[in-house]
């Protein structure tokens, strides 16, 4: 699959770049990223890129230094006259502030977005976003992939000869869960969930008829585990015997891990559009790549093809 289109990646994660690049039969871009003693990050590009068709993988999730690395490295590459850069973010933070739900509060999807545009990038490319109406907040072409391409083989897998039923954990999943439902050929089931404050969740009662014997919860992230675990108990509580949940992004921030350790939660299987330390895995988690499809979404770009065969299953 060699193609003549470069390559580049932050730091935010760079084994995920190396898998895409090894998808496309070639080698990462040459690329120096440092930090000066008081912080500031330094960027050059380490070889001619004018004329050349870009991509710069980063995703944006905390700290909010791989967002400025993100639009540094595009603003150099535009100062480099590379002739396109497309922005590939696996992972876009902040995705979950999309709107001024309270007063005196930023939008701030719609902030780091126009910072993006601002910076130099022509065309987005982003893997599940939390809110889909993103790709409205910019007018430059926006590829808006779904990670179903790289789960659902796997979890046919894993429900094959078995009664699952396939859980949304709040009602906001409901289209996600039931895209799922229907490619799995399995019912639906939805969690009645209240958040009295940011990062705090409640679960209150199970929408759906369906027998609860084994679970297959479907959610586009993890952050806090919250939402998972407390949906996790009560789903034990209504006779579930054994508990997955899938879902694209790992975040586990705070005390996530230590939250589904102590769950019913059997299995959690993510993607690695989030770079997951070492020391931060545990026995419950299975990491998918992303890298086969953001590398072929890559490549068809790159050589102006239809990415219309990435949505079909």
């Amino acid at each position: 699959m060699n193609i003549k289109a470069r390559v580049f990646s932050g730091r935010s994660n760079p084994e995920l770049t190396q898998r895409i690049v090894q998808n496309l039969g070639t080698t990462p871009g040459a690329l120096s990223l440092g930090n000066f003693s008081d912080g500031e990050i330094w960027v050059k590009f380490e070889e001619n890129i004018r004329g050349e068709d870009v991509f710069i993988v980063q995703s944006t999730n905390p700290p909010a230094q791989n967002i400025l690395e993100l639009l540094l490295i595009i603003d150099a590459a535009r100062r480099a006259s590379a002739r396109r850069i497309t922005a590939v973010i696996p992972y876009y933070g902040y995705a979950r502030q999309d709107r001024k739900d309270q007063p005196r509060v930023p939008i701030s999807a719609r902030l780091v977005m126009d910072t993006i545009v601002s910076a130099g990038a022509n065309r987005i490319v982003a893997m599940d976003l939390h809110s889909t109406q993103i790709q409205g907040f910019v007018n430059i072409p926006f590829d808006h992939l779904y990670a179903k391409k790289i789960l659902v083989e796997p979890l046919k897998e894993l429900v094959k000869n078995s009664n699952y039923v396939v859980v949304t954990p709040d009602v906001g999943g409901i289209k996600m869960a039931r895209s799922y439902a229907k490619i799995l050929d399995l019912p639906l089931v939805i969690i009645d969930k209240r958040r009295p404050a940011p990062n705090k969740s409640e679960v209150m009662n199970i929408i759906g008829g369906a027998d609860i014997e084994n679970v297959l919860i479907i959610d586009d992230l993890i952050d806090t585990g919250g939402t998972i675990t407390e949906a996790s108990r009560l789903l034990k509580e209504k006779g579930a015997k054994s508990i997955v949940v899938a879902a694209t992004h790992g975040l586990f921030s705070g005390q996530c891990i230590e939250r589904i350790m102590e769950s019913p939660i059997d299995r959690v299987i993510v993607t690695d559009s989030i770079a997951i330390a070492p020391e931060r895995r545990f026995p419950k988690l299975t990491i998918l790549s992303a890298a086969p499809l953001l590398a072929e979404a890559i490549r068809r770009i790159h050589k102006e093809e239809s990415l219309s065969i990435l949505f079909e299953f």
